[in-house]
């Protein structure tokens, strides 16, 4: 990033208005477009969220680009995002890119890579180490434009309606979940279905579905999920830091005056961190309630997280060896991860570690 833009995102940032004469000077045209998300309007960190990226994108433009937003369904199908920005349907949509995962994997590495980065992790490589820049390069040959918009943190395992106490557990389980996760429990014999949130609880509940994986207490809680399954699992080692954000038309985003693009990114930036500090003020509260309604919390067995971890590497390597596209991000994205892991081993593990332990054995 130049200084000129660096400044005029601090600008944004501090003041609310953006500023510099470079973007004073820009036409400001009048500008609608049509918004939908992968989400539910009931989610309690998305949707409040992506109302707030709206309204703020009319702030920082006088009111000239106005964004509105529709739920899944209301114009698309919730899977079908990529889709409608693609053909031009919309101009833009709010989704997570492993959902596309069949179209191509290597639009797993926008939203999340099994024993992957965590969320710091995963913002330094996407914002410094040049992530992003790489993600949109693949994704301008699929006609958009990706901008990052909210991290959950490290999701839970999710709800089952059995224990999971050995690999064998595993098989035959039908579960929902998405992305590359889903094809590394496919080798460990579960068979895995992306539906769609809205679609997730009456599965569950009818029994379609084993297992389901969501997000995390908060949102999980609000979906009423512990009402039809008792087992919920920790860690989601599929998503160690799960990354959502906005697909965009690639043309209508060429098209845009470069403050409205600073816009839309500051508003984004904003709401990436609101959603994380939401997520992480409120899990805590949610997972005592849940607890105090009877559920039963677990961790998966050493044995069934080596397992896993083996056969993602294994998926990894023969994704790269089949798709130039996926190799390219793979190993950049594993080279900067290993990096990471180094750094955070001498100092944010041994703190957490300890901290953790002494929480558990000195209550106070």
């Amino acid at each position: 990033m130049d200084r000129r833009k660096f400044a005029t995102l601090a600008g944004a940032g501090a003041t609310g208005t953006l500023i510099g004469a470079p973007a004073i000077a820009q036409p400001n045209p009048e500008i609608k477009w049509r918004w939908v998300s992968s989400f539910p309007k009931t989610a309690t960190s998305s949707w409040p969220m992506t109302q707030a990226f709206a309204q703020r994108v009319g702030e920082l433009t006088d009111g000239k680009f106005q964004i509105q937003l529709f739920g899944p369904g209301e114009i698309v199908a919730p899977l079908a995002v990529l889709d409608a920005v693609q053909s031009g349907t919309v101009e833009a949509g709010f989704t997570a890119t492993y959902f596309y995962f069949g179209k191509d994997p290597a639009f797993a590495f926008g939203t999340a890579i099994p024993f992957g980065m965590n969320t710091r992790q995963m913002a330094a490589w996407m914002h410094v180490g040049g992530g992003l820049k790489l993600l949109n390069e693949f994704h301008a040959k699929h006609g958009v434009h990706y901008v990052p918009m909210g991290g959950t943190g490290a999701q839970m395992g999710g709800w089952y309606r059995r224990e999971i106490k050995t690999v064998d557990d595993l098989k035959g389980l039908k579960m929902r979940i998405s992305g590359l996760g889903g094809q590394v429990l496919q080798r460990l014999g579960v068979l895995p279905q992306q539906l769609a949130a809205s679609d997730v609880y009456p599965a569950l509940e009818r029994g379609v579905l084993d297992a389901v994986e969501y997000t995390n207490p908060l949102d999980d809680e609000a979906m009423g999920l512990h009402k039809v399954a008792k087992y919920y699992y920790t860690p989601g080692w599929w998503e160690g830091a799960l990354q959502v954000g906005h697909l965009i038309n690639k043309q209508k985003w060429d098209a845009l005056p470069e403050r409205y693009k600073t816009a839309l990114q500051v508003a984004a930036t904003e709401q990436d961190q609101a959603i994380i500090h939401n997520y992480d003020a409120k899990n805590a509260a949610a997972l005592k309630r849940l607890l105090a309604l009877g559920v039963e919390l677990r961790t998966f067995p050493r044995e069934v997280m080596s397992a896993a971890y083996k056969e993602n590497l294994a998926a990894l390597d023969e994704i790269a060896a089949k798709n130039a596209d996926f190799k390219k991000l793979y190993e950049h994205y594993w080279a900067f991860r290993n990096d990471a892991l180094l750094w955070f081993r001498v100092a944010e593990a041994n703190y957490d570690n300890f901290v953790q332990a002494e929480y558990g054995r000195v209550k106070r």
